[in-house]
C-alpha cells in the first residue's frame, strides 16, 4: 500500500479541485486523492471511483513524484484533425463552390482530400475554417 501524506492545505486544494477545475479527468483524480486524504482503504476508492489498482498506484505515485500540479497534467493529445491538413485546398474550394447542404460538402471533401467523416464531423470541420 503507498503511503502519502497530506497537508491541511493540500487537503483544502483538493476538496476544492474535484469539483470545480475545467478537466472531468482532473476532477477524477483529486476525489481519488481527497478519498485517500480521509483515510478510506484502497479497495474502497477502487469500488467508489471505479478504477483499478494500477490506475489507483498510478495517481498516488503521480501525486508522490510531482505533488498537486502533477496530478493536473493530462498526457492525453487525441489524435490529430486530418481535414486541417487539407484546410487551405478546401477553404479556397468552398469560397469559389458554396455548398447547399452538409451531405454535399461532405461528398466534396471525400472527392477532393479521400476523407470521409459523418455530417456532424463535417459541419464541425466548416464551422472550425469559418464557414457557416
Amino acid at each position: 500500500m503507498i503511503q502519502v501524506q497530506f497537508s491541511p492545505e493540500i487537503i483544502d486544494s483538493l476538496d476544492y479541485e474535484r469539483y470545480h477545475h475545467p478537466s472531468p479527468q482532473v476532477q477524477k483524480k483529486m476525489e481519488v486523492l481527497y478519498l485517500k486524504s480521509t483515510g478510506m482503504s484502497h479497495k474502497e476508492i477502487r469500488r467508489l471511483c471505479r478504477i483499478s489498482k494500477t490506475t489507483l498506484a498510478a495517481y498516488l505515485k503521480q501525486y508522490q513524484d510531482c505533488g498537486l500540479e502533477g496530478l493536473k497534467v493530462l498526457r492525453y493529445k487525441g489524435q490529430p484533425n486530418r481535414l486541417l491538413e487539407h484546410k487551405p485546398t478546401l477553404e479556397a474550394y468552398f469560397k469559389d463552390h458554396l455548398p447547399r447542404t452538409i451531405a454535399e460538402a461532405q461528398a466534396v471533401i471525400e472527392q477532393l482530400t479521400g476523407i470521409k467523416r459523418s455530417p456532424t464531423q463535417i459541419r464541425a470541420f466548416l464551422r472550425r475554417i469559418g464557414m457557416k
